[in-house]
């Protein structure tokens, strides 16, 4: 039999099929990563992730710029547009950097949109076709645009073109309320721009712990944000000056501008999965099993085109699992438990592990230990008292059942309690953060304040 031109075709060149190309060459095996797009780097680095959190951050300090300089008595104003500058600055850092990785590693990248014509040959752009062993679906998604919504209006959006926004609004509407929504209410509203939060649901956030999902809703209605659960449109009607969202319940909502940010879409509809016996689901996603084969053993699928976590995080690490389970090195690879969640509102968001709701269904004695940051040195000198750690343990064992973090750094404060629940034994349980000492003043004390606060509640 011909050898076969390469070993490995990755699909995408995003988090996912990044994580895949790299530890597949580092195996030693001859890999092929495919883009149909300019540049490298997927949706995370041009329309997602990357330029969202670098405008997030850019607003961040401007909104405490404001403050201060509010009570010197100047004021400062900087635009949409000149905010999304300085993420187009960091995405050409990242583009720069993504690319070396390919190149250094000898990984070849084929331009063009990968189609599959048999079990194990690809055609880019119905031209040159490249065999191979083993494939890597990773082509991402992009945001469900429903038919009766026009797109092409200019002042109507979804969440990848309103990072081209090209004013600054007065008001938007947005429709959808889960992590895409509540974050750009949040980035919206510290512009002072009014802000109506449109959630097909009965509250924010579901799967978060309820503590949590109230102290999101209040904290964006004490900023502002207009929130209206239960809500279905019935019709959004773009005109000259602005938008008209028409909701099944009567209301009618106007806004300069509306953004569409409820579901998403993988994308598999050029892949060809017919002519491999993939049938990807309504929303366009590829079902696997526990180390991420499609129907196809040795056809993978990883990252936000498996739906569910949707995380650039999560896609990497699925990335190295399936390359791992490729080469005989591990077995259930596919573990969402163990990935935590990050949410860019202000204040942010992370938990990992169960929630009380969970806990209390499945029976399961547990109790809570609780740091609000309002006690914390550090958070009252960083003027960011907003907040809470909170910690779920087994009242008998004590260990670690989920971590829930609200305010200021929760993404990078949760990875403190992720490192322990990870390896838990004998000692590395709550009494971890009982006998553990922290530098003070920081944000890492909350540990010792939940556990403390945690621990005597069992007396």
């Amino acid at each position: 039999m011909p050898k076969k031109d390469y070993d490995v075709i990755v699909i995408g060149t995003g988090p996912g099929g990044e994580g895949a190309a790299m530890q597949a060459v580092k195996a030693g095996k001859r890999v092929a990563a495919v883009e149909r797009y300019e540049q490298i780097g997927g949706g995370c680095t041009h329309w997602g992730t990357i330029p969202s959190k670098a405008i997030r951050y850019g607003i961040n300090k401007l909104t405490e710029a404001k403050s201060y300089l509010r009570s010197e008595g100047l004021q400062v104003d900087i635009s949409f547009p000149q905010m999304r500058e300085r993420a187009d600055d960091v995405i050409g850092k990242q583009v720069s950097m993504r690319r070396g990785f390919y190149d250094r590693n000898d990984v070849t990248i084929l331009r063009g949109n990968a189609s599959f014509k048999d079990d194990h040959t690809v055609c880019i752009d119905d031209h040159q076709t490249y065999e191979a062993d083993h494939f890597f679906i990773a082509t991402g998604s992009r945001p469900y645009q429903p038919p009766n919504v026009d797109f092409e209006h200019p002042r109507i959006f979804d969440s990848d073109t309103v990072l081209d926004l090209a004013f600054t609004p007065h008001s938007i509407t947005i429709y959808g309320a889960g992590v895409i929504g509540c974050e750009y209410a949040s980035m919206f509203r510290n512009m002072g721009i009014k802000v109506n939060l449109i959630n097909t649901r009965d509250k924010l956030l579901s799967f978060l712990d309820d503590e949590i999902i109230d102290a999101l809703a209040y904290h964006l209605r004490d900023q502002g944000v207009i929130i209206r659960h239960h809500e279905e449109y019935e019709k959004i009607e773009g005109e000259s000056a602005g938008v008209v969202t028409h909701l099944k319940s009567g209301k009618q909502i106007k806004s300069d501008i509306f953004l569409w940010a409820n579901g998403r879409t993988g994308n598999t509809g050029r892949l060809g999965t017919e002519c491999v016996g993939l049938e990807p689901n309504s929303r366009g996603q590829l079902e696997v099993n526990e180390n991420f084969q499609t129907a196809k053993p040795h056809i993978y699928a990883v990252g936000d085109v498996i739906g569910y976590p949707a995380l650039a995080s999560a896609a990497y690490t699925q990335g190295r699992d399936a390359v791992l389970h490729m080469l005989g090195e591990a077995e259930n690879v596919n573990r969402p438990a163990d990935i935590p969640t990050g949410i860019y509102t202000s204040p942010e968001i992370s938990s990992i592990g169960k929630t009380e709701r969970e806990l209390t269904d499945e029976k399961i004695p547990y109790e809570v230990g609780h740091s609000h940051f309002k006690s914390l040195a550090r958070a009252q000198i960083m003027g960011q008292p907003i907040g809470q750690l909170k910690i779920l343990f087994h009242r008998e064992s004590l260990r670690l059942l989920g971590i829930h973090c609200f305010g200021v750094n929760a993404a990078e404060i949760i990875h403190i309690g992720q490192a322990i629940m990870s390896q838990q034994d004998e000692e590395n349980t709550l009494e971890y953060f009982l006998n553990t000492t922290f530098n003070y003043p920081t944000m890492a004390e909350a540990y010792r304040v939940a556990a403390l606060n945690g621990y005597n509640r069992l007396f």
